[in-house]
């Protein structure tokens, strides 16, 4: 199996002003100059499924384990031996690496189970926590805690979680707690660390049922911490407000207008814009969510049979701190879908990849999207979205570095891109 990953940086010379309070944050106008690609390295011998920057100044990768051997050999001729391996029982190869951006070098880590569109958080000591997979990965969790020397690898902790977790997500609590939420066919929640006072448990929560329709349409839910304690959960075109210490459903709001689906494989993308936390000490932080982009209903099926049909060119954003919210629409330059969306440090919001056709995963995507955009959320509504700089590829993951530096990592492995 020949993986080329390939690995970029984006610079640009546009200069901002990053004063430490969102609502104070002045932008100057944008420069004729869209900045540049540079190549940092052909290969990583890994196809990068999932990304996760720490707080070292280094950068997590890793693939599934079961679509054949990498081009990167594990250290010191250690080997994988998994006999529930759907491939390769014995495996030779890494399928996950850890790069250094200071000094541009890799080493290779051993990921010992299947995370196949699996989910993660990071904790606030700086472990990431990956949670799930595919096969006799989809009830491991593994930990990843930054070190800086070369003895810090993956460890995993099989059957730790109650349920299968494949296609769910994943989010950071106040109390230091990860919740994950959902995946194939599971219409409940859990926690990790579980209370070990109390029988292993999860949590039904009933919207992952009503927006399962015969695409699914309800995977990687978008997750997003609000400044009142409570959970804004998306799937579909439904969203609520739960408070998941009381498994209760706050309030339920209205559906996004159109009625087609945001979630995988129908998948589009989520931020919570920035909070402006310069409010009068009796006034609450208002929050407002962004959803851009998807596949009309019926597109994973019609893709399936070689008809691969208009993304979605639509963002809806809702003011969920209202007493009365409703979403406004916009539209996007291009539709897209499988595309990503990322907060910068001036307070706008980047949209890179996706495809303009069909649907995510299974080589049903077509019609690449090359150009990120911009999208700025405190201007007027036509001034908002502005073109910067052309991308080479799609199906990656991106995530922003130091300084707001763009990072993708490019695949042309013709399967499912999962976020992380």
């Amino acid at each position: 199996m020949n993986i080329v990953a390939s690995f970029l940086i984006f610079t640009s010379h546009v200069i901002y002003i990053l004063p430490f309070i969102s609502s104070q944050v002045t932008h100057l106008p944008y420069s004729s100059n869209l900045g540049q690609w540079h190549l940092l390295h052909s290969s990583i011998g890994i196809s990068a499924m999932h990304m996760q920057l720490l707080r070292t100044n280094m950068v997590i990768m890793f693939d599934r384990t079961d679509y054949g051997p990498s081009n990167i050999s594990l250290p010191d001729r250690q080997c994988r031996h998994d006999p529930n391996d759907t491939l390769l029982k014995v495996d030779c190869t890494a399928h996950s690496i850890l790069y250094d951006i200071g000094t541009n070098t890799l080493r290779p880590l051993t990921v010992q189970t299947d995370t196949w569109c699996s989910s993660g958080a990071v904790f606030p000591d700086g472990t990431l926590v990956q949670t799930g997979g595919y096969n006799d990965g989809d009830h491991v969790v593994r930990t990843f805690t930054p070190c800086t020397g070369d003895n810090c690898d993956w460890l995993e902790f099989p059957n730790y979680l109650v349920q299968r977790r494949w296609y769910a997500s994943n989010q950071i609590l106040p109390d230091g707690r990860i919740i994950i939420v959902g995946g194939r066919r599971q219409f409940n929640y859990e926690f990790y660390p579980r209370n070990f006072q109390n029988p292993p448990r999860t949590f039904w929560l009933d919207i992952l049922r009503q927006t399962k329709d015969q695409d699914e349409n309800n995977l990687y839910p978008f997750l997003h911490l609000l400044p009142d304690g409570n959970l804004f959960i998306f799937a579909n075109t439904k969203s609520i407000l739960f408070n998941y210490n009381q498994n209760v459903v706050v309030r339920e709001f209205p559906e996004i207008p159109g009625g087609e689906p945001r979630n995988y494989p129908s998948t589009g993308s989520s931020v919570l814009l920035p909070l402006d936390e310069n409010k009068p000490a009796n006034v609450n932080i208002e929050a407002e969510i962004m959803v851009c982009g998807g596949a009309p209903r019926n597109s994973f099926v019609l893709a399936s049979r070689g008809e691969f049909i208009d993304a979605l060119g639509t963002c809806g954003r809702l003011k969920v701190s209202d007493q009365n919210p409703y979403w406004v629409m916009e539209e996007m330059p291009v539709p897209r879908v499988m595309a990503d969306m990322l907060l910068l440090p001036t307070g706008d919001v980047v949209i890179i990849n996706g495809a303009a056709l069909g649907t995510a995963g299974w080589e049903y995507g077509r019609d690449p999207v090359t150009k990120p955009v911009i999208y700025r959320p405190s201007e007027n509504p036509n001034r908002r979205f502005f073109g910067h700089g052309r991308f080479a590829e799609t199906e990656t993951l991106p995530f922003r570095c130091c300084f707001g530096t763009g990072w993708p990592g490019l695949s042309r492995r013709k399967q499912p891109a999962c976020l992380l």
